[in-house]
C-alpha cells in the first residue's frame, strides 16, 4: 500500500524508530467564499484564542508524547463547517504554539504543516520546537502547528474504522463499506466530509493567521503541506509574507497519475537502498542489486499464506511487509533498520518490519491508531476528481506495479482508488497549474531522489509561482530543518528577511 505526501512528523518518527531499533498586526478580513453577508466571517476573524496546557488535546500515544515538550501551549480555533453557510454550524481546529525564545526580536508566527493529508501539525510543531531552539525559527518566531479540519485534536474528527478494523484491514481484510462507515461515524456526516478538502483548509489557515495577529502569513509546508501553501497563495495572494515549500506535491497531477508517479519514486529509492545495502556485509537482499526485487519477493511472498510471528504476539502480513519497505524508503536514515528487519524475517521474526509498518500507520503500542488513515482518504477523495470505471482502476493498479515491481502482490492503490470511487460527496478541487500573481516569491526546496514527490514538481512550481528553487541532492523526502546546514542556513535566511538563495543553488548531504 502506498500513501504518500507525509513529511516532517513522519521523518522525525522514522529517525526515532531507527534509533530505538538499531512584529505584526491583524490584516483586513478577506472573504474567502461568497456569502450573503459580507460581515458573516467577522466573528471568526475577531475571535481570541484561549491558550492552555496541551495534555487535554492529545488523542493518541504520539500526541501524548509530543505534547510533553516544554513550553508548548494549545488552543481551539472556531471556523465555519461550511464557508457557504458561515452562520450555520461551526467546528474547531486544534492549534499548538511554542513562543519565540527571543521575544525582543520576534518577527511573528511561523505556521507549519507536516504533510499527509492527515498529518498533525500540532504534533509536528511540538517535535520541531526543540530542534529549532537555537536557530532563527525558534528564536524569532512563534512556532505554530495546527491540525487541519477533521484531523487529530480538531473537532469533529473524521472517523471511519475502529482500531480492530484497521488491524484486520492490514491483515488482508477488505472493507467494502469504508466510505459508508466514514459518513455514519463522523459527526455531521456527509456535510463534514464535503468540507474537509484543501479548499477549506486554506480558509481556516487565513483565519488562524489573523487571529494570531499576523498581517501576513509566514508558512512552512512539507509534502502535502506544500499543497496547502500554494493553494493558500492562490486564494489569499495579498496575505503572503513568506512560503517555504519542501517536497512539492505536483499540482497538475491527478489520479491515477500521482499514484503511478509515487510507485516510480519508491521503486527508484528501493534500487538505491539495494545498491547501498550490497556494499556491506549482511545485506538481506544480497550482493547483486539487480536481483534485489526477486530476493525481496522470495522473502515476503510466503507471508501471504503464513504471516510471521512478532514479539508482541501479532503477525506480520504480506501487506505489512510491503508497507514496512515503503516506510523505510522515506529516508536513508531508515535503511539500516529496514535491512535489520529483513534479516530477522529470514529467521521467521517479523517484529522490526511490523514496527516499521506501525510507524507508517501511526499505530501506538497501545493498539490505538491516530486519525491519519481515516483523514487521508477523506481529504484525497474530495481533493481529486474520482475514477469510477473498474477497468481504469485495474489498469492503474497494474501500471503502479509495473512502475514498482517490488510491490507486486500487494495492494498499492486499492484503498484510495476503490474507496474514492464510491465516496458519498463530490470532489471540490481538480489538478491545475497554480497562479498567484504578485505574491512574495516563495522558496521551493526539492530533493533529487525524493521517493515520494518528484524533483521536477518543485522545479515547475518555482517557475509557476515566480519562486526560487533550492535543490537538495539526496534520497530523502524533504530536507529543511532535518540537519543539513546548507539547506537550513538558506531557508532560515529567507524566513527572517526574505533573502533568497543564489540561482541554481544545490546542497549535498
Amino acid at each position: 500500500m502506498i500513501r504518500s505526501k507525509r513529511s516532517l512528523l513522519h521523518i522525525v518518527a522514522a529517525v526515532a524508530l531507527a534509533g530505538s531499533l538499531a512584529t505584526c498586526t491583524s490584516g483586513q478580513h478577506p472573504q474567502p467564499a461568497p456569502v450573503s453577508d459580507v460581515h458573516a466571517l467577522d466573528r471568526f476573524y475577531d475571535q481570541k484564542l484561549s491558550w492552555s496546557d496541551c495534555a487535554p488535546y492529545a488523542t493518541d500515544e504520539l500526541s501524548r508524547e509530543a505534547f510533553r515538550t516544554p513550553g508548548v501551549e494549545c488552543a481551539r480555533l472556531t471556523v465555519p463547517l461550511d464557508y457557504a453557510r458561515p452562520q450555520a454550524d461551526s467546528i474547531t481546529i486544534g492549534v499548538l504554539r511554542h513562543k519565540a525564545l527571543d521575544p525582543a526580536n520576534r518577527i511573528g508566527s511561523l505556521v507549519m504543516d507536516p504533510g499527509g493529508p492527515g498529518g498533525s501539525g500540532m504534533k509536528a510543531a511540538a517535535r520541531l520546537a526543540p530542534v529549532v531552539s537555537n536557530n532563527a525559527a525558534g528564536l524569532r518566531f512563534d512556532l505554530v502547528g495546527f491540525d487541519p479540519r477533521g484531523i487529530g485534536a480538531s473537532r469533529p474528527q473524521i472517523h471511519c474504522l475502529s482500531d480492530t478494523e484497521w488491524d484486520a484491514e492490514r491483515a488482508g481484510a477488505v472493507t467494502s463499506d469504508f466510505a459508508v462507515k466514514c459518513a455514519q461515524r463522523t459527526e455531521h456526516g456527509t456535510e463534514m466530509l464535503a468540507n474537509v478538502g484543501t479548499r477549506d483548509v486554506v480558509k481556516d489557515l487565513d483565519i488562524l493567521r489573523a487571529v494570531l495577529g499576523d498581517a501576513k502569513l509566514s508558512y512552512l509546508g512539507y509534502s502535502y503541506g506544500t499543497e496547502i501553501g500554494y493553494r493558500y497563495a492562490e486564494t489569499f495572494p495579498g496575505n503572503v509574507r513568506a512560503l517555504v515549500l519542501d517536497g512539492v506535491v505536483d499540482p497538475t497531477e491527478g489520479e491515477p497519475d500521482s499514484l503511478i508517479a509515487q510507485g516510480t519514486g519508491f521503486s527508484h529509492a528501493f534500487g538505491l537502498f539495494a545498491q547501498e545495502c550490497a556494499r556491506h556485509d549482511g545485506c538481506a537482499l544480497g550482493a547483486d542489486p539487480a536481483r534485489a526485487t526477486a530476493v525481496f519477493q522470495d522473502l515476503v511472498r510466503p507471508l501471504a499464506t503464513a504471516p510471521a510471528k512478532t514479539a508482541d504476539g501479532r503477525r506480520l502480513s504480506f501487506d505489512d511487509a510491503i508497507t514496512a519497505v515503503v516506510e523505510g524508503m522515506y529516508s536513508e536514515q531508515s535503511w539500516p533498520t529496514l535491512n535489520n528487519g529483513l534479516n530477522l524475517l529470514k529467521s521467521g521474526d517479523g517484529s522490526v518490519l511490523l514496527k516499521l509498518a506501525d510507524s507508517y500507520y501511526e499505530r501506538g503500542s497501545d493498539g490505538h491508531y491516530s486519525s491519519l488513515q481515516d483523514a487521508y482518504y477523506a481529504v484525497r477523495c474530495v481533493d481529486n476528481p474520482r475514477l469510477t470505471d473498474p477497468a481504469v482502476i485495474a489498469s492503474a493498479r497494474q501500471r503502479t506495479i509495473d512502475a514498482a515491481p517490488f510491490l507486486a502482490g500487494g495492494r498499492p492503490d486499492r484503498d484510495e482508488l476503490d474507496i474514492c470511487a464510491s465516496w458519498p460527496v463530490p470532489s471540490t478541487s481538480k489538478p491545475h497549474r497554480p497562479s498567484a500573481p504578485g505574491i512574495a516569491p516563495p522558496l521551493i526546496i526539492s530533493s533529487t531522489d525524493d521517493p515520494v514527490t518528484a524533483y521536477h514538481a518543485g522545479v515547475n512550481l518555482a517557475s509557476d509561482l515566480g519562486g526560487y528553487l533550492l535543490t537538495f541532492e539526496g534520497a530523502q523526502h524533504t530536507a529543511f530543518l532535518h540537519g543539513n546546514q546548507c539547506v537550513d542556513i538558506a531557508g532560515l535566511a529567507y524566513l527572517v528577511d526574505g533573502t533568497l538563495p543564489p540561482p541554481n543553488m544545490h546542497c549535498s548531504p
